[in-house]
């Protein structure tokens, strides 16, 4: 009885560990996904009037 308890609490520390694990990947890819949004919305032209004033 002793061994499938630990068995089962073993399991379930193994599934928990796994859930974090797929998280902590997804919390990454997203931080990075974002970040790089970011860049190119600040890298993309104005779509206001221009201050360039060419004489």
């Amino acid at each position: 009885m002793k061994t499938k308890f630990a068995a089962t609490v073993l399991s379930a520390l193994l599934y928990a560990q796994g859930l974090l694990g797929f998280a902590a990947l997804a919390t990454v890819l997203l931080k990075d996904r974002a970040h790089a949004g970011e860049v190119t919305a600040s890298a993309a032209p104005s779509s206001g009037p221009s201050v360039l004033v060419v004489r």
